[in-house]
């Protein structure tokens, strides 16, 4: 269990799309400027998890702290206006908005966020397709233009869903060099990912989850001690 203050902490959170309940009670928390992973296999809850932290669930119960303040009956606008960023699975690039328009879309959130200059820095291959439509843009450079519009807005949590899935491992490769960066500059990741081989070498802690609920907390140091149970409930 990590020391370091919560910046979030989900309390016996119950989560519900119509009347089909996917979380069961789920307790974690993620430290200020920790990688935090959950693992799990798909329908495990892990998605809903980042979903009920952005109110985007159709029910949710229980408590689900942002830096201490319970957001759990809050509307998902006034979430993000706490510093929260969410790159969801399906991207949504704007194809007929140039990559650096895209880029510039959404509006701040908070102060500090990362300058172009800065983004362009971290991710040479936009800066290149700078003026190129987002519909041109290869899957690997839309997922990292889906991060790196979230790093301008001055979000400092980021909430990541599968941003590894389906890339070459090139992308994926500049992908972990970004978290490595992001976790040096104090940010603090909660990321969702089939790709165990992805997230093992990235994360502080890891949370196994099943039909809704956590199972698990393993260290970085317990993985390699806990090989075989990781393949009983991942499949790695």
């Amino acid at each position: 269990m990590s020391t370091q203050a919560a910046a979030i902490e989900f309390k016996d959170v119950h989560a519900w799309y119509g009347e089909s309940h996917i979380l069961h009670g789920v307790n974690f928390r993620v430290g200020n400027g920790e990688v935090v992973s959950l693992l799990g296999r798909n329908g495990a809850g892990r998605t809903t998890s980042l979903r009920a932290l952005m109110g985007l669930v159709g029910k949710r119960t229980g408590s689900i702290l942002v830096n201490g303040t319970d957001t759990v009956r809050m509307p998902p606008h006034h979430i993000a206006r706490l510093g929260v960023g969410y790159c969801p699975e399906e991207r949504g690039i704007l194809a007929s908005l140039t990559c650096e328009e895209n880029l510039l879309l959404p509006p701040k959130v908070a102060e500090g966020g990362m300058s172009v200059d800065e983004i362009y820095e971290m991710f040479p291959n936009l800066k290149t397709r700078r003026a190129s439509p987002g519909g041109r843009l290869s899957g690997g450079e839309q997922q990292m233009l889906a991060v790196a519009r979230i790093l301008r807005t001055g979000a400092r949590i980021l909430l990541l869903d599968e941003i590894s899935e389906g890339l070459a491992p090139v992308i994926v490769q500049a992908l972990a060099r970004m978290i490595r960066e992001l976790r040096a500059r104090g940010f603090t990741v909660l990321m969702v990912e089939q790709n165990f081989r992805f997230a093992a070498p990235l994360a502080d802690r890891f949370y196994i989850m099943e039909r809704g609920l956590i199972l698990r907390e393993l260290s970085a140091a317990e993985l390699h001690d806990n090989t075989e149970m990781l393949h009983q409930y991942l499949g790695v």
